[in-house]
């Protein structure tokens, strides 16, 4: 054998090796951020005033996403997305937790919250961060957010991030999900990661 095919050689099984890895990773919808030393948690309050944490929703797929209920339509937009996605699991839809964290809180006080999720199922949860958390866990989430002023001092809006974040049942950061990605998309990636993958 010549140097050079040994060459060749090597590199073509680097290659098959490779792609034989390649096809063990799930092929996921959304950004694959397994690993990420960010959004590892939360311990907020929710609409009824209890205390939650990740850890409250073990053995789910737990989607959450950041915004107010003020918000024109991306909000409603991400959270009928998580609805669609559970209906779509069919048997499994008990597995996949919506869950909605207010950047307003100011104005989004649990009776609202608890309205506002309500019309997107029984079971979402929204946490209402009090003002002195809510930078630290826009921060640990990395979610930007600003408070654009209106008219008047109560007609301001929010200028805010509009990707989800996917946790897997054991409770680990597994995927970004950008805005408008599809209900379709959010349940693919559930039945993945509700296989153990």
């Amino acid at each position: 054998m010549t140097k050079n095919s040994l060459w060749v050689a090597l590199g073509l099984v680097a290659v098959l090796g490779l792609s034989a890895c390649s096809q063990d990773k799930p092929a996921f919808r959304g950004v694959d951020i397994t690993g990420a030393d960010y959004a590892q948690g939360w311990s907020l309050s929710d609409q009824d005033g209890q205390v939650r944490t990740l850890k409250d929703f073990s053995g789910k797929v737990v989607v959450v996403f950041f915004g107010f209920t003020q918000c024109p339509d991306v909000c409603p937009t991400a959270l009928q997305e998580i609805a669609e996605a559970k209906q779509l699991l069919g048997a499994d839809s008990g597995k996949l937790q919506g869950i909605f964290i207010t950047i307003d809180p100011e104005r989004d006080t649990p009776e609202l919250l608890k309205a506002y999720v309500a019309n997107f199922g029984p079971d979402f949860v929204a946490l209402r961060p009090s003002p002195e958390q809510l930078p630290k866990v826009t921060k640990d989430f990395k979610i930007y957010y600003k408070k654009v002023e209106g008219k008047t001092p109560t007609s301001y809006s929010m200028d805010h991030s509009a990707g989800s974040f996917t946790f897997d049942p054991q409770g680990r950061i597994r995927l970004y999900n950008r805005h408008a990605s599809g209900a379709a998309a959010l349940a693919a990636d559930a039945r993945i990661l509700l296989s153990g993958k």
